[in-house]
């Protein structure tokens, strides 16, 4: 079973998680737009990153699970109507290539990893304590968003029971 973690938004992470391990970890692909250059992800190129990753696997033993995101107080209308344009997308490509979608809280995983009410920085130091192989590309304090993806893949694994 091949879960595919994803924290969406312009700077989100796609994870690619097999049999408990960490196979990729990948920067939300984005691109410049309009006038102003204003960042956006890039749907097209999710569409190239799954499909490479996932040729070969039968659909049925693909799962996307992704943030269940909402709107967050004290942030402005415009940078959430982003946000969730950006989920959007995601969902969409997702369901364009006939991939199963799960979505999780952030407090439901946030808490099965005894996360919640800590800095942002907290999820990448739990990532190397439990996958110290991936250290090396969770090294810089902005990879936290990597190492949300890869804790939402890992939580899917530990918790999901597939119903056959």
């Amino acid at each position: 079973m091949l879960i595919i973690g994803i924290d969406p938004g312009i700077s989100g992470a796609i994870c690619f998680f097999e049999n408990g391990e960490i196979k990729d970890i990948i920067e939300m692909p984005n691109m410049a737009d309009g006038k102003k250059n204003k960042r956006q992800i890039n749907g097209p190129q999710i569409f190239n990153e799954i499909s490479v990753r996932i040729k070969g696997i039968p659909k049925k033993d693909v799962l996307v699970v992704m943030e269940q995101v909402s709107a967050m107080p004290g942030q402005g209308v415009t940078s959430m109507f982003n946000f969730g344009q950006s989920f959007g997308v995601i969902k969409g490509v997702c369901s364009a290539m006939q991939l199963s979608m799960y979505f999780v809280r952030p407090t439901k995983w946030k808490k099965y990893y005894s996360l919640i009410k800590c800095e942002k920085d907290a999820s990448r130091t739990k990532v190397i304590e439990i996958f110290p192989y991936i250290s090396s590309k969770l090294s810089r304090k902005k990879d936290s968003n990597k190492a949300d993806a890869i804790l939402i893949a890992s939580f899917f694994h530990n918790t999901y029971q597939r119903a056959e």
